[in-house]
């Protein structure tokens, strides 16, 4: 398969993003090199990133009181759509931002942990709760917050106390689960994915052969189901898990799902082809590919519930989505599926 002239619609985009992950993701070009340095300045300089830092004055103060995690305009989810976008590393304005998104989840909360036996008894009480020998914890925040800073080189040390609190929580069968049911013994797909991302780049920028270890562990979660079928009679698992999505967030989507193999060295894994078939599909005539669903909706001037600051193409099944392709081209071609 070739890209064919979407490729070039990419890389002639007025979005600098899109043509940074058009040139990385899809091309192969070397982040660090001089030409990509310079399309990194002009990401930072871009109106969608102004945008999304509309409350950082230029020393990098947080002006704004929001929470951390509001969703999806908070400090936690515009650190994850930087380190997506091809922001440049090392940025110190975003120092102020990235304080704020640690001292949340590495409180001291999370370092408690208490035996339950039931979900209310484990909702009454602040800390971590153990329920039949597993830790009941959202550890997508934490995983979530481990793959910005180490995306975006701010990682001051404390990458290594995230990194520490997600292995401590791991499931047997290599995830992640939130769930305080007793009758939950399987690794949530929401909850596994970014601690997985988060604990793949770390190793990769430490050398941890631990955290190496307990993101190819879980990737398993995914791998033996195919990426989104149920073990027990290969069906679609949630409806959702096989429409595509621009952003994710802490949701999951078969894209999602690829992306994240890509990143931790599985792509080319048998167990991706039945999800690679499903992703070819679902190519427009066009050559893109669509949004299918969104999380989102666009509240360019105030804080709102699902809001964002910007605006990532819409939805249509008929219509390519740029956020979405850019993303369908590069897996293609980490699986050796695609030619560019």
């Amino acid at each position: 398969m070739r890209p064919g002239p979407v490729l070039a619609h990419l890389l002639g985009s007025s979005e600098p993003s899109l043509r940074w992950k058009a040139r990385v993701q899809v091309l192969g070009e070397e982040p660090g090199s001089r030409r990509l340095r310079a399309l990194q300045a002009e990401v930072r300089r871009s109106d969608r990133v102004r945008r999304l830092l509309r409350d950082r004055d230029r020393p990098g103060r947080v002006l704004s009181v929001r929470d951390v995690y509001l969703k999806w305009q908070g400090f936690q989810w515009v650190l994850a759509h930087l380190a997506d976008l091809g922001y440049p590393a090392g940025d110190p304005a975003l120092v102020a931002m990235r304080d704020r998104v640690l001292e949340l989840w590495l409180g001291s909360r999370y370092f408690r942990e208490f035996v339950a036996t039931r979900a209310s008894e484990a909702a009454a009480r602040p800390g971590v709760p153990v329920i039949d020998g597993r830790y009941r914890r959202c550890a997508s925040q934490q995983g979530n917050a481990l793959l910005s800073i180490t995306r975006l080189g701010l990682d001051d040390g404390r990458g290594a106390q995230l990194a520490e609190r997600l292995l401590h929580w791991q499931w047997p069968d290599g995830g992640w689960n939130c769930d305080r049911r007793a009758s939950a013994d399987t690794s949530s797909f929401m909850e596994t994915l970014l601690p997985m991302g988060g604990l793949a780049a770390h190793a990769a920028a430490t050398g941890s052969t631990r955290e190496r270890r307990a993101a190819r562990q879980a990737s398993e979660v995914f791998l033996s189901r195919h990426l989104y079928r149920r073990r027990s009679d290969g069906r679609v698992i949630r409806p959702d898990f096989v429409r595509l999505h621009y952003p994710t967030y802490f949701h999951y989507d078969v894209l999602a799902g690829l992306r994240a193999m890509a990143a931790v060295g599985r792509i080319r894994d048998q167990r991706c082809s039945d999800a690679l078939d499903l992703l070819e599909q679902k190519r427009l005539p066009d050559g893109g590919w669509p949004a299918e669903s969104k999380y989102y909706r666009y509240s360019p001037r105030r804080y709102a519930g699902s809001g964002e600051f910007v605006d990532w193409g819409g939805t249509g099944l008929r219509r390519s989505n740029a956020w979405v392709t850019v993303d369908a081209l590069g897996v293609l071609c980490a699986a050796g599926r695609l030619e560019p």
